[in-house]
């Protein structure tokens, strides 16, 4: 099955049930804004602009607040992939100044407010649509981080994790945040079927990030 072909059948299947997923390609329901706030452990407070039609509106969820206060930052270049409004990637090039940020949704509305988020905390990251690596082509990054959207179906992680390793440099690593228990275990196995390794950087309430090195794992 084509990616067009799979975007364009999921976009329907929603619009005719009178509901629109957070990973519906062109948002049709009205536009609504609200601000969330992050506040860091290390006391850093951070606000965006959420709008409706894409997830986590009005609040940074809980999952992606962990994997930003504990993703491991090596190397230079990081894809935050299936970035939503930005809050994981634009924070964390906010903490680590260093880092050569890209980022990408399949969302427009999504790429749209990662586009003012980004000007708002004054970083200039590389932002494009598209389904997962699409807009990347043959680009390689030390990181690939996401909160990827466990209910568009297993065929859309699977897909986030086994194309992960020829977007990697070596020593890349892939780090992955879900609810063990909700699907995080089978992720976390085929993690470890694809790349050849999986750690857990941390367990919080159910919920894991899952950490992968392309060619070993040297941390």
């Amino acid at each position: 099955m084509g990616k067009k072909f799979l975007l364009k059948t999921i976009d329907s299947f929603l619009m005719s049930s009178h509901f629109e997923h957070y990973y519906t390609p062109s948002p049709k329901s009205e536009l609504r804004k609200s601000e969330a706030k992050l506040l860091l452990r290390n006391g850093h407070e951070y606000q965006f602009i959420t709008p409706s039609g894409v997830f986590s509106f009005g609040h940074v969820d809980r999952a992606s607040r962990i994997l930003i206060e504990y993703a491991k930052i090596h190397g230079k270049s990081l894809l935050d992939i299936g970035c939503g409004y930005g809050v994981v990637g634009i924070t964390l090039a906010k903490e680590n100044p260093l880092i050569d940020l890209s980022m990408s949704d399949v969302n427009s509305r999504a790429v749209e407010f990662t586009k003012i988020n980004a000007k708002n905390h004054n970083i200039q990251p590389n932002i494009a649509i598209g389904y997962l690596y699409t807009p990347w082509n043959k680009q390689r990054f030390d990181m690939i981080l996401s909160n990827p959207p466990m209910a568009a179906g297993k065929e859309v992680w699977m897909e986030l994790i086994s194309k992960a390793h020829e977007h990697l440099n070596p020593g890349g690593s892939i780090q992955i945040v879900a609810f063990h228990n909700k699907g995080g275990e089978r992720l976390m196995n085929y993690l470890r079927s694809v790349m050849g390794n999986v750690r857990t950087l941390v367990k919080s309430g159910g919920i894991r990030v899952y950490f992968s090195c392309k060619d070993g794992n040297p941390f």
